[in-house]
């Protein structure tokens, strides 16, 4: 309030804004040397710290309003950009969930984007996806992710119907190194690890995202540590995927019974070219496409 009257956080901010333009004009070469009679930078200081005394504490609170309203008007701009997504069932009580018909990735054109179901409850808690190289394992993650957050933040969700509890979000998605920080991306990528599964005791249940697990490491140190990993989670009750090229990984949804499955994502070749269907499958996948990739571009292997 200034003098009785409320003031509104806009008038504050132009007010800071006339003190700036005032203390710029001592620059003007003609009033300069009235400036400097005037101390007219000392004065202008003290009025904008009297400024800052005022409405300083408030700068916060009104930066978290502003932010609040920028994220409701992209997602309001996504609502009205693609009126045929639907909006998700939340549903609120009860065992953790995760069902998602025709999921689909909303940065994907129509014309590309490739859907697929996934159902994860109580009942069966985590997926194994296995396949071939640009097969789109890394993508469905992704997919699963982002509309888990659009649906979380009230938005709607590139999907047929998407049902949903309440979860916290954990994935190892885009892990890099650090030169500054001394960090290999296998350390990298564990010190995520260990984020995700602490989030299992918070207040929510939790979905995680395991893209290519322990890739940094030897076939048998990352097959102990993420079975380790994988059944401490699922014993918690969170819900998740992960992706692996690694088959020996595999085995950990025969280990874990009826709690875990396998599916796959695989190429063909059609007229000599390799070609992807997106399609999850069921089951672990028969075969790779490493060597062919490599001789597709030119490698001699």
């Amino acid at each position: 309030r200034h003098k009785g009257r409320h003031v509104l956080p806009s008038q504050r901010i132009a007010q800071l804004g006339n003190l700036l333009d005032l203390l710029h004009s001592r620059r003007n070469q003609l009033f300069m040397p009235l400036a400097y009679l005037l101390m007219w930078g000392t004065q202008m200081a003290h009025a904008i710290e009297n400024w800052r005394s005022i409405a300083g504490p408030a700068i916060a609170r009104w930066l978290d309003v502003v932010g609040q309203f920028e994220a409701l008007c992209a997602l309001a701009a996504y609502a009205y950009e693609n009126p045929d997504d639907p909006f998700p069932e939340i549903v609120a009580g009860g065992p953790p969930c995760y069902a998602g018909e025709q999921l689909g990735h909303p940065l994907l054109p129509a014309s590309r984007c490739v859907r697929n179901d996934l159902h994860l409850t109580d009942g069966l808690q985590v997926l194994i996806v296995s396949g071939s190289n640009m097969s789109g394992k890394s993508t469905f993650l992704r997919t699963v992710g982002i509309n888990a957050v659009l649906a979380l933040a009230g938005a709607p969700v590139r999907a047929r119907h998407l049902r949903l509890s309440p979860l916290a979000i954990g994935a190892t998605l885009r892990i890099q190194d650090s030169l500054q920080q001394g960090r290999s991306r296998f350390y990298a990528e564990i010190l995520r690890v260990r984020q995700i599964v602490d989030l299992t005791r918070g207040p929510l249940p939790l979905l995680f995202l395991l893209d290519e697990i322990f890739a940094g490491t030897n076939s048998h140190d990352r097959r102990i540590g993420a079975e380790a990993v994988i059944r401490g989670l699922v014993d918690a009750g969170a819900l998740g995927l992960v992706t692996t090229h690694d088959l020996s990984l595999t085995h950990i949804a025969e280990q874990l019974g009826p709690r875990a499955a396998n599916v796959h994502c695989a190429d063909h070749f059609e007229n000599g070219e390799m070609k992807f269907d997106y399609r999850l499958q069921p089951g672990v996948v028969r075969h790779s496409n490493a060597l062919a990739l490599m001789r597709a571009v030119g490698l001699e292997v």
